[in-house]
């Protein structure tokens, strides 16, 4: 525990901020889509991209705060 008083952050908020990140990275993959196409793909409008990532995104940048600001109960 000596540890935790020389870092900022201790090992259960590193912990958060990586499932965090891990949150918002999976956000931004839902969000993504092949472009190979040269024609107009209508998908890029699809509930997935513009809604469901987006929201993923905004749940783990939330998460993300949450995560940093988390101060574990003392024994």
């Amino acid at each position: 525990m000596e540890n935790d008083k020389k870092l900022g952050l201790g090992k259960t908020n590193l912990i958060l901020i990586l499932v965090a990140f891990a949150v918002i990275i999976i956000g931004f993959i839902t969000m993504t889509g092949s472009t190979t196409t040269v024609q107009f793909n209508p998908d890029i409008f699809s509930t997935r991209r513009i809604v469901v990532g987006p929201a993923i995104s905004f749940v783990g940048f939330i998460f993300m705060i949450f995560a940093i600001m988390y101060k574990p109960k003392s024994k």
